[in-house]
């Protein structure tokens, strides 16, 4: 049995800038999703023949770190506590204080998707063609910002189960470390 390291999430204070590790993660998800969709633009026939070039790639880019921004955060505020911010609106835009929901994420993406295919009068499909390889990684770097946060613990394990895991605030019984799995096959396995 493990206890969770409990990270400190702020990775670096500047001042009055507290740079959070979840931040970090965020970063290091879009930038290997630059990357990746890049590298397509060079290597992959694909991009090609539907002729996408780095412009598309700097605009779907944008629009994804739009969606996942504002989805996440609006679907934060109104999956887990609509009456709160339903009651306080200006409270949505504190962002420092945090609350992400990845579902509202999810719904965020698709619908700067559906935005971007629409603009640039491309098939939807076409659009979630070219991105789907490119996501995989950034999933699991929001995984380890989770992992690092400390929350999203699985389920309870057995006592036996060696990398079974005590999280703070989840009761002195070990849990399983379901960021580490979602890391590990959502993440790393499809991409």
């Amino acid at each position: 049995m493990l206890i969770h390291p409990q990270i400190n999430p702020v990775a670096l204070q500047l001042g009055p800038l507290a740079v959070h590790w979840y931040g970090l993660t965020y970063l290091a998800a879009f930038g290997l999703f630059f990357l990746l969709a890049s590298k397509r633009l060079r290597h992959e026939p694909y991009a090609r023949l539907t002729h996408w070039n780095m412009r598309d790639v700097e605009d779907i880019l944008f629009a994804g770190v739009l969606g996942v921004v504002l989805g996440g955060r609006i679907g934060y505020c109104l999956f887990y506590q609509p009456a709160y911010y339903l009651s306080h609106p200006l409270e949505i835009a504190y962002v420092w204080q945090g609350g992400m929901s990845f579902h509202g994420g999810l719904l965020g993406v698709m619908a700067a998707m559906v935005w971007f295919a629409k603009t640039r009068q491309r098939p939807f499909f076409q659009v979630m063609d070219f991105v789907a390889p490119c996501v995989p990684t950034g999933l699991a770097a929001g995984r380890v910002g989770n992992f690092i946060n400390g929350e999203l613990w699985g389920r309870q394990a057995d006592a036996e189960l060696p990398w079974g895991m005590v999280f703070r605030g989840a009761g002195d019984f070990p849990r399983h470390p379901s960021q580490i799995y979602q890391f590990l096959l959502e993440g790393l396995l499809l991409f």
